[in-house]
């Protein structure tokens, strides 16, 4: 694919690109987000360097692409409720991330896509995986996408976040998490590539079949849908920026660098119902 306005270095040929000749702390014309979006429909999550970005210019650069997502159980900085807080300390006892996942799945509308923008990294580790949910599918027997096609998965929210966020003052008693259903199978809006959607986060069962088969073919996609084959893996400085599409990537954060500080803001962009 063609660009004029940014220049695009591929990753791996199935997923991932890194995008250089643009500064997202300043206003993106017409033309560059209309190209860093192909980027990001052609390589599924795309890395930038040495972006200094406040949070208001943040939340301008996901704007461009959606409307803003408020999450449903985190806390933002004040005055900023679309910002997610990404911090892990030596007084940490877990870290967001840490198992496949996309991001806040058990939406009824679950996000596009989401920008993370690290300050603060490790001198080593911290590194995020990301993996193709679109490569993965294509890379199924046809028995089993005939297998998955029609079947629907309950994703949810109460096992994820009830308590998780206590430390930051939250009192959640009373508080009702999402739980939705969602196509195992879901065809991207923009590419009209299908992708597994479950994740082993959010996921808790397959809806149409028993539990024992349930828990068998979910596991199945999990473990298969984390092969090396389907992944790229970026190592963060400080200032970068990852920018990914939830509809078709999985990711997952490697907490490797206990006590370092690794810490930074993210923010999502909402979605649309998958089908």
């Amino acid at each position: 694919m063609p660009y004029s306005t940014i220049a695009v270095d591929p990753v791996t040929p199935r997923i991932g690109a890194m995008i250089s000749g643009v500064d997202l702390s300043q206003p993106v014309s017409n033309q560059q987000y209309s190209e860093i979006h192909d980027a990001l429909m052609e390589h599924q999550v795309i890395f930038f360097r040495d972006q200094k970005m406040n949070l208001d210019q943040h939340k301008d650069l996901g704007r461009h692409f959606g409307e803003l997502h408020i999450h449903p159980a985190s806390p933002g900085p004040e005055g900023h409720p679309e910002v997610l807080i990404i911090h892990a300390d030596e007084n940490s006892k877990r870290v967001a991330g840490e198992r496949w996942h996309s991001d806040v799945s058990c939406d009824a509308e679950p996000p596009m896509g989401s920008i993370l923008h690290l300050q603060k990294v490790p001198p080593t580790g911290g590194d995020t995986l990301f993996a193709s949910m679109s490569a993965a599918y294509d890379a199924l027997s046809d028995r089993m996408k005939s297998y998955l096609e029609g079947l629907t998965a309950t994703h949810s929210g109460e096992h994820v976040y009830r308590g998780r966020y206590a430390d930051k003052g939250v009192n959640d008693a009373g508080k009702v998490y999402p739980t939705n259903v969602h196509p195992v199978v879901r065809t991207h809006p923009v590419t009209g590539r299908k992708c597994l959607f479950v994740n082993p986060t959010f996921t808790v069962k397959i809806n149409e079949v028993g539990r024992d088969e349930s828990e068998g073919v979910l596991n199945f996609l999990y473990d298969f849908s984390a092969k090396p084959d389907f992944q790229c893996r970026f190592r963060w400085q400080e200032q970068s920026v990852a920018f990914w599409d939830n509809r078709s990537v999985q990711h997952i954060a490697m907490w490797d660098y206990f006590p370092q500080v690794r810490s930074g803001y993210r923010i999502t962009i909402k979605g649309d119902r998958p089908v």
